[in-house]
């Protein structure tokens, strides 16, 4: 399997409409003769669509220079990565590539849904220096929906795709020349979407003002929508996908719990035990790459004559089965009947969602409301820390609360404002420190198990004792910097008030 990551804009444009002369944007000192090619896609979903309704597409393309299959799944705004297998004859979507789509399809058969023929001239654009800066394509389209009923849809549209290590901004001086010749952005990233329809993930509505139901909603679809695109990230092994799944799974929670008015929490609590359960399944996969990374970046950095031993073998000797174990333990969550159904339950949310009449209330007037009950929660959390051996699982649950309230600031920025992101700003400073603490108090007793068994083993515990006094001093830092982040923080959490 291949992987590509393509950064494009899609435009339409007439039929009648002339392509200006592209040696015009900026930047560009010379394009390329045109050259012309034939494509065919055939695009395989479920038949409810259940790939497209969260961005993704999988395809056959025969034709050119990528001819093979193609999973498409966004990443951002113009950027998606496109995952490859070649061509194995006539048979349907390979068998990796509908592993990787199970948290969207959930075992459904992938099926033939719209075939897209497209005439394609492409021109190159370069520098001064004869590199690439990206690809105007001028496509002819012709789509056939495979569902029923059956329609067909004819149109042209121009495609710019940035070149790999090209500036970003060539984007943006292409836009302004192909706008005034009459070009304008396409809604959607893929043709398909011109002949086939998903059901959206939620019904969120388009007024100027908002209601609190249609914020929680939409941010609650973000979520889902993220989650689903990490567990292909997961299943791909890639580096921070755990983490980020992980993260949206704490946004989903946070905001069930903390709108728990809006949305009825009462249907929804087993949703939420169901989410918790998915957390804990992945955390121990997290907290060994993290714990695995800080101790090998400490050693890094340590002086040379103060590292005695095989301390990098004897981490690896630590680090490497606990992590295969846990990655099998992640791999059997995302295959589980249990995860499959909690994806399902996280869809019916979005399509039905328990919505209360606090709901059609306006979001700027209702929400801050419920944040502010966040952040008086979390006050008294932080004016009742015990000292003595209770305090590190106290400072823990401190982090959790804090956290919660971060994600809730987030989810009401677009309704609040600038006083939503500056909340939720201090509480991403106040948390980042809660988090160094808790990091320490993980690896504190890590680091003298790894002495303990150096020293059985004959080897030097002196490198695991230095780091150990590392960790005690870092905890300390943290904790120490908790006053200032609080103080910042109090000054801007209550949104409710004023």
């Amino acid at each position: 399997m291949s992987t590509h990551t393509e950064t494009e804009r899609k435009y339409k444009v007439k039929a009648t409409t002339q392509l200006p002369p592209l040696d015009g944007i900026s930047g560009v000192a010379q394009v390329s003769d045109p050259t012309g090619t034939s494509l065919e896609a055939v695009y395989y979903d479920t038949a409810d669509l259940r790939l497209l309704r969260h961005g993704a597409t999988l395809r056959r393309r025969t034709g050119g220079a990528d001819a093979g299959w193609h999973l498409k799944i966004p990443v951002e705004a113009d950027t998606r990565t496109e995952l490859r297998e070649p061509l194995d004859g006539e048979g349907g979507p390979p068998e990796s590539l509908r592993d990787l789509a199970l948290g969207m399809s959930r075992g459904a058969a992938l099926r033939p849904v719209a075939r897209v023929a497209t005439e394609r001239v492409t021109r190159e654009l370069l520098d001064r220096g004869g590199e690439l800066l990206a690809e105007v394509t001028d496509d002819t389209v012709t789509a056939t929906a495979l569902t029923d009923p059956m329609r067909t849809r004819e149109w042209r549209e121009l495609e710019v795709e940035l070149a790999e290590g090209a500036p970003p901004e060539v984007l943006d001086r292409a836009e302004k020349v192909l706008r005034r010749a009459g070009a304008r952005r396409a809604t959607s990233p893929s043709k398909v979407t011109r002949v086939l329809t998903p059901r959206p993930l939620t019904r969120v509505g388009a007024s100027p003002a908002p209601t609190a139901g249609d914020v929680v909603l939409g941010y609650l679809a973000d979520q889902v929508s993220a989650l689903v695109r990490h567990d292909i990230g997961v299943r791909r092994d890639t580096e921070d996908a755990v983490h980020q799944m992980r993260v949206a799974v704490r946004r989903l929670r946070s905001a069930l719990r903390v709108f728990g008015r809006v949305v009825d929490r009462g249907r929804t609590a087993s949703l939420d035990d169901e989410l918790r359960w998915l957390g804990r399944r992945l955390s121990p996969a997290r907290d060994l790459e993290v714990q695995e990374q800080h101790l090998r970046a400490s050693v890094a950095a340590m002086p040379e004559e103060l590292v005695l031993g095989p301390v990098a073998a004897r981490l690896t000797r630590y680090f490497s089965p606990e992590a295969a174990a846990a990655r099998k333990d992640v791999d059997r969550t995302l295959r589980s009947r249990r995860y499959r159904e909690l994806l399902d339950a996280l869809d019916d949310l979005l399509a039905d969602p328990p919505l209360t009449p606090r709901a059609r209330r306006p979001a700027d007037r209702e929400l801050p409301r419920h944040v502010g009950r966040a952040y008086r929660k979390l006050a008294r959390r932080m004016e009742t820390l015990p000292d003595g051996p209770g305090r590190d699982v106290a400072l823990h649950g401190l982090r959790k609360a804090a956290k919660r309230f971060r994600y809730a600031a987030e989810c009401v920025e677009p309704a609040v404002g600038r006083k939503a992101r500056r909340a939720r700003k201090a509480a991403k400073a106040f948390t980042q420190s809660l988090g160094e603490h808790q990091d320490t108090v993980v690896a504190r007793p890590l680091l003298r198990d790894l002495a303990v068994h150096a020293h059985q083993a004959r080897e030097n515990g002196f490198t695991f004792g230095m780091l150990h006094e590392q960790e005690r001093r870092r905890g300390a830092d943290a904790e120490r910097e908790l006053p200032r982040r609080w103080s910042e923080l109090s000054r801007r959490g209550d949104l409710s008030q004023g």
